[in-house]
């Protein structure tokens, strides 16, 4: 028997899984795999993007899951995102076709704008999505996110999105989008973990019906192996954390994951170990005390392991701001 996972009320009344299946980094036959074991022990929520180049692997292991009779198409949550370089609104409604074809659904569940920068546009070629130019610097386009907005309002009313939002946005973009929309976004999936808690963030999306979804929430360990002199070190080694995973009978990555969930945030971790994706998911007959909390407060330090300095000069680069 799968565990049944609480949801999130969105504020279209529509219902999100509060955990999901991060699949960036996750290719081919590995990702069909681990997606196919993830929907068997108990994941209801995938979130994948078009610029992972993974929808089609995502898309085949649901319909083979909805096939076997493990599920059916309304228990599933499914998340991808509008990549940077269709967000001119004649763009916005093709990038979701091509989507959705890639997936093999009728619709999507939720429908993030990826970034708030936009790139060149350079075709639909989906192996050639980084528009450099000839001494490799990305190429912007001038399109305002408020524009590309819009298009994805309409994806909503035509019935291919049931919900949109956005992703690595900042509390100032996000106000501009709420003072002209006619649909609020649902939620803004943006780098969560220990190290960047994103409490004042979480704060600022709950006051505005805003659900705050966690990517890389254990910290992305293997970017601190590649760069352990750059990056924020995750916590999972961490002696306090090491000690209350014993005292709770848990993991480390559990007690991460439960903290992210206590704080308010829906943490989509990744993996394709099968005896992982059970334990990311058994993270809801425990609760952490206050004083375990404000340990796992300490450890934020608000560094990004993904800051994307090198799109810092983009008129609309999010992270010149705290949240």
């Amino acid at each position: 028997m799968v565990p049944k996972i609480p949801t999130v009320l969105l504020n279209n009344g529509l219902k999100m899984p509060a955990i999901g299946l991060g699949t960036s980094m996750s290719k081919g036959n590995d990702c069909f795999e681990a997606v196919k074991a993830a929907i068997d022990v108990g994941y209801r929520h995938l979130d994948t993007a078009y610029y992972y180049r993974n929808e089609a692997a995502v898309g085949q292991a649901i319909r083979a899951k909805i096939d076997e009779g493990v599920v059916k198409r309304e228990d599933l949550f499914v998340v991808t995102k509008l990549w940077n370089s269709y967000h001119h609104p004649d763009h916005v409604g093709p990038a979701c076709d091509k989507s959705l074809e890639n997936l093999g659904l009728d619709y999507i569940d939720l429908y993030l704008i990826h970034m708030p920068f936009g790139y060149k546009f350079i075709g639909w070629d989906g192996d050639k999505l980084m528009p450099f130019d000839a001494d490799g610097k990305v190429q912007y386009s001038d399109d305002d996110f408020i524009d590309t907005w819009k298009a994805m309002e309409k994806l909503v009313e035509a019935g291919k999105v049931r919900s949109i939002g956005v992703s690595n946005f900042n509390s100032e973009q996000i106000e501009r989008i709420l003072a002209i929309c006619s649909i609020k976004p649902v939620t803004n999936q943006v780098e969560c973990s220990p190290k960047i808690n994103q409490k004042k963030f979480i704060d600022f999306c709950k006051s505005n019906d805003i659900v705050l979804t966690a990517h890389s929430p254990l910290g992305r360990p293997h970017l601190y192996e590649k760069e352990p002199e750059k990056k924020p070190k995750p916590v999972l080694n961490e002696p306090a954390v090491v000690a209350m995973a014993q005292k709770y009978g848990v993991t480390p990555t559990q007690i991460v994951l439960r903290y992210l969930v206590e704080i308010g945030a829906v943490p989509v971790p990744k993996s394709s170990n099968v005896d992982h994706l059970k334990q990311n998911l058994d993270i809801f007959g425990f609760q952490l005390s206050e004083e375990d909390r404000l340990v796992m407060d300490s450890f934020n330090s608000n560094v990004r392991m993904l800051s994307f300095n090198k799109l810092k000069d983009h008129k609309y680069y999010p992270f010149h701001l705290e949240f």
